[in-house]
């Protein structure tokens, strides 16, 4: 698949374009044009880290919605082991949007749980763009449940835009599924580790959220709403979307500062859609690594240092 670039690396596509016309090109001095791809590819990789130095916000968001970034069935083909997709919530539908099931990572259950998004108009359409209905979210609880009967530990990998706001939606209870999930995760007596691996928007994210540990991407975004959201509420247009991506603050730097987020898994040069399996590989021993530590804990006191860290969000002071 070619490379998608966005419009602030347009000096980026340049080179690599210039570079691809030089792999197509015969003539009898190949070692001089050897030479000159290497030093393009030097000075594009060059360009490359300069220009991910310095990235706003709104840049960022951009690149958590990349139409080439892995999505959460990507990662479960990579990281996981005979994985078999459970669907629906036993009360409504089976709402695509949402995935989970049982696998194995190495020789150990996990069930994961994770929004899809679609590649192609078609798929996107069938997974209503990554965001949940009522039914999504009441498959995932469906699916924790299980885990908590069996003593299997939970992993989440989140990535929507939001949780669904059609009347349909509404009719079913959007709000209370989304309620309903905060408050059984709170108390879920199985170790659960949440992922942002590209969009974390709003409740739509938080419904599968509430975690022991909480992992981002280092070009993932989570946030309230949407920055084109927040700029229509505040500045009533989203012309400044930009301005209201930084003083939302929704980047993976910024909430591991804030002590939101307790680990921030560095991405592939140019992020994680330039090159997948080493972010999958990357991700596999974050989650090896975190579930051993939660495993190695007794339930109550599980649930103890996770209620401890729910009630410590915030700060606050005395008027």
């Amino acid at each position: 698949m070619a490379v998608a670039f966005l419009d602030f690396e347009q000096p980026i596509a340049e080179l690599e374009a210039k570079i691809e016309e030089l792999k197509h090109v015969t003539s009898e001095s190949e070692v001089n044009i050897q030479d000159e791809i290497n030093r393009l590819q030097a000075k594009s990789r060059q360009l490359t880290t300069s220009i991910f130095a310095s990235l706003t916000p709104w840049q960022i968001t951009q690149l958590a919605r990349h139409p080439h970034r892995p999505y959460t069935l990507d990662y479960v083909q990579s990281i996981f082991n005979d994985f078999n997709e459970l669907h629906g919530d036993r009360m409504y539908a089976d709402d695509l949007a949402i995935v989970g099931g049982l696998g194995r990572l190495d020789d150990r259950a996990v069930m994961i749980i994770g929004h899809q998004k679609g590649r192609d108009t078609k798929e996107r359409v069938r997974r209503n763009y990554g965001m949940p209905k009522p039914e999504g979210y009441r498959k995932a609880l469906r699916l924790m449940k299980m885990a908590e009967r069996f003593r299997i530990p939970v992993v989440t990998l989140i990535d929507t835009p939001g949780a669904y706001p059609g009347i349909g939606s509404e009719e079913r209870g959007q709000s209370e599924a989304i309620a309903r999930n905060l408050f059984e995760m709170s108390h879920l007596a199985a170790p659960i580790l949440s992922i942002v691996i590209g969009e974390g928007g709003s409740g739509g994210a938080l419904a599968i959220g509430v975690c022991d540990h909480l992992v981002m991407l280092q070009f993932s975004v989570y946030s309230v709403i949407s920055p084109e959201a927040c700029a229509s509420i505040l500045f009533k247009s989203t012309e400044k979307k930009e301005i209201a991506a930084e003083a939302m603050g929704g980047t993976a730097e910024r909430l591991f500062k804030l002590g939101l987020v307790d680990e921030v898994l560095k991405e592939p040069h140019g992020g994680a859609h330039r090159d997948p399996q080493l972010m999958a590989e990357t991700m596999k021993q974050s989650i090896i690594k975190n579930l051993a530590e939660l495993r190695n804990q007794p339930i109550t006191q599980l649930l103890d240092t996770r209620q401890a860290r729910l009630r410590g969000f915030g700060a606050f002071r005395d008027g």
